[in-house]
């Protein structure tokens, strides 16, 4: 009878439940549970490794560059970060709101930290995450995009774009970004980080009047986070006494390893 109950658990999907039944049978006679508690413990079971893959595949899917999450972030270093608003952005409200957010910012401050923990809580809480940065997605959507590769950048309850300001944009690039933005207007959240002002994004876009389409739909519905302050990349070398020349702070911004001497 176990056999075949184990096999009926199967067909209907129930795969863990299965695994598991024999031992849950077991543990239920010696704690002498009910019937309802036997079989709400195994569907429990089964629930709770279903849970977990799905968290796992949206984790996968999501091509985080780190899994750096809120409280490994040091709020006593990265100025103009108001640890209440982010602290409220990560209940979530933001991903049903079709809210976005942008990130401020000279480099390594914190900017994809800050979306890259924030994405961790939108996978936790049930949402799909994409994270990319500007130059990824503009070479993955030249030419004639593929309804794949599209949907990669519009399906996501949560799209991050990173690094936007790193390098100019084409005007290939410029359409790609501002169609992406267009078609998840009021439907879905962006993320963004970028080291230029948004005064500075037509010189960045090379056409002052798709920055400022962009711009407006990107901030009808956005919280805006300035970052001000020095390199967190920086402030142990600095300790040092390593980091005085520009070209070596600029050498370990980039992540280039550097000994004195060299």
């Amino acid at each position: 009878m176990v056999e075949l109950t184990a096999a009926l658990l199967c067909e209907l999907g129930l795969n863990q439940a299965s695994a598991r039944l024999e031992a849950a049978i077991e543990a239920a006679m010696a704690k002498e549970e009910s019937y309802l508690e036997f079989l709400s413990g195994l569907l429990a079971h089964e629930t709770d490794a279903r849970r977990q893959r799905s968290y796992d595949t949206r984790l996968k899917m999501a091509a985080l560059p780190h899994h750096k999450g809120l409280g490994d972030f040091d709020f006593d270093f990265a100025k103009g970060v108001d640890k209440k608003t982010v602290t409220e952005l990560s209940h979530l409200g933001f991903v049903s709101s079709a809210t976005n957010i942008c990130f401020l910012g000279p480099p390594g401050v914190g900017k994809t930290h800050l979306a890259v923990a924030l994405c961790l809580e939108a996978i936790a809480g049930g949402h799909s995450v994409y994270f990319t940065t500007m130059a990824k997605m503009a070479a993955d959507l030249s030419g004639v995009p593929t309804p794949a590769k599209v949907r990669k950048y519009l399906g996501p309850k949560v799209l991050v774009i990173d690094e936007i300001g790193y390098r100019p944009l084409d005007g290939r690039a410029g359409s790609t970004f501002f169609e992406v933005v267009s078609e998840r207007y009021e439907t879905g959240s962006i993320i963004c980080s970028s080291n230029k002002s948004f005064t500075e994004w037509g010189s960045l876009l090379g056409d002052a009047v798709l920055a400022t389409a962009i711009l407006d739909r990107l901030l009808h519905h956005c919280v805006v986070v300035n970052i001000r302050g020095e390199s967190y990349r920086l402030k142990d070398r600095k300790r040092q006494g390593i980091a005085a020349h520009p070209e070596v702070a600029d050498a370990i911004e980039k992540g280039v390893v550097y000994t004195p001497g060299n």
